[in-house]
């Protein structure tokens, strides 16, 4: 099995990545793409299984999913708490060829691209391998990933860019991979395409037990394993954490992200 170096990494992203999986949300993007009835479907970046779980449900009666992830330890998870009929899990370097998957009817990439800045491209371009002619792909990322928000100090504000700047050099990671899906498609030639944006980070108001726990891993994880020198700081990173967090508990605050869905049919 293949285990690839995970920006978000922790004890506790098992737990993340179950609270911050949306059902309903993921099946209003699955349709909006075009899944349907009876197609073999590819979940790319399957994480936990969860996503894979409830996208077979829209591929019966007779439909079959296989769900792909390059961490072991989440493939394992998946196995053991979302496995069922017509549900297989494969662990997978994503960038290297997947042809001994089979081919697919219907391939489902969601906040993976991400991870890989300077892979993006090439990946979808991989992925399109085993996807039928005339088959969908759909692609959903983020864009300005963490960076938008109303309410923030100079320095703080400041800081946040830097971090995202440094995230890009030293872990491959891009905020702005969203904007790019349109053009995947558009240079792979695929047809039919389709993009849609709605908000992913929506939040206002008191704060979510849900969004608090998020945003809590974020800097936990993310941030301090960013490299980032924090030289905005007398405390360094420990006092940016505790600024931020004041600021994202304040209700005054005002964040969110947009998410970019695309999707294209393979040309025949």
């Amino acid at each position: 099995m293949y285990q690839f170096d995970y920006l978000m990494e922790s004890k506790e992203e098992t737990l993340r990545l179950e609270l911050k999986t949306d059902i309903e949300t993921i099946e209003m993007q699955a349709l909006w793409a075009g899944i349907k009835p009876n197609m073999r479907v590819a979940d790319i970046g399957c994480g936990i299984g969860k996503t894979t779980f409830y996208l077979q449900k829209l591929i019966q009666p007779n439909g079959c999913i296989v769900g792909v992830d390059g961490s072991k330890e989440r493939i394992l998870f998946a196995g053991k708490h979302y496995n069922g009929k017509g549900i297989e899990f494969r662990c997978k370097d994503i960038r290297e060829p997947l042809d001994e998957l089979g081919m697919f009817d219907f391939i489902w990439v969601r906040f993976v691209l991400e991870y890989y800045r300077s892979h993006s491209y090439d990946i979808v371009r991989n992925i399109s391998r085993i996807l039928k002619p005339s088959g969908i792909l759909c692609l959903i990322d983020l864009d300005y990933n963490c960076l938008t928000h109303f309410g923030l100090s100079h320095k703080l504000e400041k800081t946040i860019s830097a971090i995202m700047r440094t995230l890009e050099k030293n872990a491959d990671f891009d905020p702005y991979v969203g904007r790019k899906l349109y053009s995947f498609f558009y240079d792979l030639g695929y047809q039919e395409i389709n993009v849609n944006i709605t908000p992913h980070h929506l939040i206002f108001g008191k704060l979510k037990e849900k969004d608090a726990f998020n945003w809590k891993k974020k800097l936990e994880v993310a941030v301090i394993n960013s490299g980032y020198g924090f030289e905005e700081y007398e405390g360094g990173c420990k006092e940016f954490i505790e600024e931020f967090k004041k600021f994202f508990v304040d209700p005054r605050r005002f964040t969110y992200t947009p998410v970019i869905s695309c999707c294209g049919r393979k040309p025949a």
